[in-house]
Protein backbone atom coordinates (compact mmCIF):
# COMPACT_ATOMS: atom_id res chain seq x y z
CA UNK A 1 0.00 0.00 0.00
CA UNK A 2 1.32 3.68 -1.32
CA UNK A 3 -0.50 6.37 -0.23
CA UNK A 4 0.26 9.42 -1.54
CA UNK A 5 -0.63 12.40 0.48
CA UNK A 6 -1.33 16.17 -0.05
CA UNK A 7 -1.89 18.82 2.33
CA UNK A 8 -4.82 21.18 2.27
CA UNK A 9 -5.79 24.20 3.20
CA UNK A 10 -9.29 23.33 5.43
CA UNK A 11 -10.13 24.11 9.11
CA UNK A 12 -10.58 20.64 10.04
CA UNK A 13 -8.69 18.42 7.36
CA UNK A 14 -5.32 17.99 7.49
CA UNK A 15 -4.35 16.09 4.92
CA UNK A 16 -6.08 13.99 1.66
CA UNK A 17 -4.38 11.14 -0.10
CA UNK A 18 -4.85 8.43 -2.16
CA UNK A 19 -4.19 4.35 -2.70
CA UNK A 20 -4.09 3.65 -6.02
CA UNK A 21 -3.72 0.17 -5.95
CA UNK A 22 -6.69 0.06 -4.05
CA UNK A 23 -8.86 2.55 -4.84
CA UNK A 24 -8.89 4.28 -1.59
CA UNK A 25 -8.97 7.32 0.19
CA UNK A 26 -7.37 8.51 3.21
CA UNK A 27 -8.24 11.67 5.27
CA UNK A 28 -6.28 12.79 8.48
CA UNK A 29 -8.16 15.24 10.12
CA UNK A 30 -6.50 18.61 12.47
CA UNK A 31 -7.86 16.76 15.26
CA UNK A 32 -5.44 13.52 14.51
CA UNK A 33 -8.42 11.32 13.34
CA UNK A 34 -7.69 9.03 10.42
CA UNK A 35 -10.47 7.52 8.14
CA UNK A 36 -9.99 5.44 4.68
CA UNK A 37 -13.02 5.38 2.10
CA UNK A 38 -13.02 2.33 0.14
CA UNK A 39 -13.77 2.02 -3.49
CA UNK A 40 -13.68 5.52 -4.06
CA UNK A 41 -13.04 6.38 -8.26
CA UNK A 42 -9.20 8.38 -9.61
CA UNK A 43 -11.63 10.85 -10.78
CA UNK A 44 -13.47 11.78 -7.34
CA UNK A 45 -10.19 12.21 -5.46
CA UNK A 46 -9.03 14.78 -8.11
CA UNK A 47 -12.16 16.63 -7.72
CA UNK A 48 -11.88 16.43 -3.76
CA UNK A 49 -8.26 17.92 -4.07
CA UNK A 50 -9.21 20.69 -7.03
CA UNK A 51 -12.58 21.75 -4.95
CA UNK A 52 -12.60 24.82 -2.97
CA UNK A 53 -14.41 23.95 0.25
CA UNK A 54 -12.55 20.47 1.26
CA UNK A 55 -15.18 19.81 4.37
CA UNK A 56 -17.86 20.31 1.84
CA UNK A 57 -16.76 17.99 -0.56
CA UNK A 58 -16.36 15.59 1.83
CA UNK A 59 -19.81 16.06 3.26
CA UNK A 60 -21.70 16.08 0.43
CA UNK A 61 -19.54 13.82 -2.07
CA UNK A 62 -17.89 10.99 0.13
CA UNK A 63 -19.81 10.79 3.36
CA UNK A 64 -22.75 8.00 3.25
CA UNK A 65 -21.04 6.80 -0.10
CA UNK A 66 -18.45 5.06 0.39
CA UNK A 67 -17.74 2.52 3.10
CA UNK A 68 -15.10 3.50 5.72
CA UNK A 69 -13.10 2.61 8.75
CA UNK A 70 -11.33 4.78 11.03
CA UNK A 71 -7.70 3.91 11.68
Amino acid sequence: MTVTWESVESTNIDMIGYDEDNSQLHVKFRSGAEYVYNEVPPAVYQEFLDSDSKGKFLNERIKGRYNYARV
